[in-house]
């Protein structure tokens, strides 16, 4: 160990389109909405994270929130690279430092990523001091965080469930064999539901309201064994323009969120169907594994195992288990080397 390394700090980041946590020393540090609000006329940024969240959709005209990455890749990079500077700055462990040090980072990207928003994160990365950037693939992270070892010859198949995209893969060997990335998961819901409530209930909802419904009594099937209770949900009546508050059950919800589900599954099968025999074998005895915050949605895992006549088991923690796997392939930098593009 050199004294350059006695002055570099180690960072996982799992940049995500609707959260980016960040794991150092084995803790997860940060955990926060990936959202900035900028001032209109200096162009500063004065929020980031929660705090910005708050401010959704309760901006004046010169406040502005904006969401750095769309379908989980760099869309603003200059609020991109401040928000990752502003995340890694209020670090605890690194906030006492005299100096920023040096960083060896590892990263995550969504799977069907090209070269060019590839080479945008690393940039960020470098820009906020990373001598050492690594990147790994989504599915990859998320595997390893489950637990699985993905160096055995043996198929396993992941699911991916995030904010702007749903990764599906099928993974030996360290290598993925077969992939999808279909651009819906939890903001097109959130999207289905503000349109729900619009077409049925003629009420416009926010988008912070409509996330909150999902979250509350969202539900992919209509025959749920545990349903939640019905939800009062306020808005503005599109007719009068008057505030309103209506009643609304899970079962409403899983009308709204059918066809964006079925897109999933859809994704899924074709997954399968390119899946080489001996690989689909293992498949057949291992299941399928779901992880993201969009795996939460209940009665999905029983949708989706109705569906391909699989078993389908959710992550423990699988808000987590991306941020947890890039941590351990951080770590174990030599083992995880093949599988890591740098």
């Amino acid at each position: 160990m050199g004294f350059f390394d006695f002055l570099t700090e180690e960072i996982a980041i799992d940049l995500g389109t609707a959260n980016t946590l960040i794991i150092h020393d084995d803790k997860v540090v940060v955990d926060s909405p990936s959202i900035v609000a900028r001032d209109r006329i200096s162009g500063k940024i004065i929020a980031v994270g929660r705090e910005a969240n708050m401010m959704q959709g309760k901006t004046h005209e010169n406040i502005k929130t904006i969401r750095p990455l769309k379908d989980g890749v760099i869309a603003d990079f200059d609020a991109s690279e401040k928000m990752i500077n502003m995340f890694i700055k209020n670090i605890p462990a690194l906030k006492k430092k005299w100096f920023p040090p040096a960083l060896r980072m590892v990263i995550c990207i969504p799977s069907g990523i090209t070269e060019v928003e590839m080479r945008a994160v690393k940039e960020s990365a470098e820009r906020v001091n990373g001598k050492e950037v690594y990147l790994i693939h989504e599915p990859m992270a998320a595997a390893i965080g489950i637990g699985l070892d993905i160096m055995q010859p043996k198929g396993n198949m992941i699911v991916d469930i995030g904010g702007g995209t749903t990764e599906i893969a099928v993974i030996a060997l360290g290598g993925i064999v077969c992939d999808k990335s279909v651009k819906i998961a939890g903001d097109v819901f959130t999207n289905d539901i503000i349109y729900y409530m619009r077409t049925q209930h003629n009420l416009y909802v926010g988008e912070s309201t409509a996330e909150n419904i999902k979250i509350k009594i969202g539900s992919a099937t209509e025959d749920l064994q545990a349903p939640p209770d019905e939800m009062s949900v306020q808005g503005r009546d599109l007719l009068t323009g008057k505030p309103k508050q209506v009643s609304i059950t899970y079962r409403e919800i899983a009308k709204a969120l059918d066809k964006s589900i079925l897109r999933v599954e859809d994704a899924v099968m074709e997954t399968l169907s390119q899946t080489p025999p001996e690989l689909a074998a293992d498949i057949y005895n291992t299941g399928i594994y779901l992880a993201g915050g969009g795996s939460m949605l209940r009665g999905l895992d029983r949708r989706l195992s109705q569906k391909t006549d699989l078993p389908v088991y959710i992550a423990e923690d699988p808000l987590r288990a991306v941020v947890r796997g890039t941590g351990i392939a951080l770590k174990n930098l030599e083992r995880y080397k093949s599988i890591l593009i740098k």
